[in-house]
């Protein structure tokens, strides 16, 4: 199962002419691709698909959604893929 974790955008950075970021994914943070994102900025959420941002999320979206992941405890299951704890092979960052 893969989980569409919100996470938060703690910095962007340039990688050999690729937009990159570091994102937060409660407290398990990955370098991941922006370059879908143009807009999007530090401080804000996204949801991240094998390493990829791809979609920009309101902060009160992102912790809802982490709430109700945490209540249905599916959240360790989320950070554990975005971790790559999984045995498929599929991690969330490069």
């Amino acid at each position: 199962m893969c989980l569409a974790v919100p996470g938060l955008v703690e910095s962007i950075h340039d990688a050999n002419g690729t937009r990159m970021g570091r994102v937060n994914f409660g407290g398990v943070v990955k370098e991941i691709c922006l370059a879908y994102l143009p807009d999007i900025a530090v401080g804000d959420y996204t949801i991240v698909h094998v390493g990829f941002a791809i979609s920009k999320i309101d902060e009160a979206s992102a912790l809802a959604t982490l709430k109700t992941f945490e209540e249905l405890g599916l959240l360790e299951e989320g950070l554990a893929e975005i971790r790559g704890d999984e045995s498929d092979g599929e991690t969330a960052g490069p």
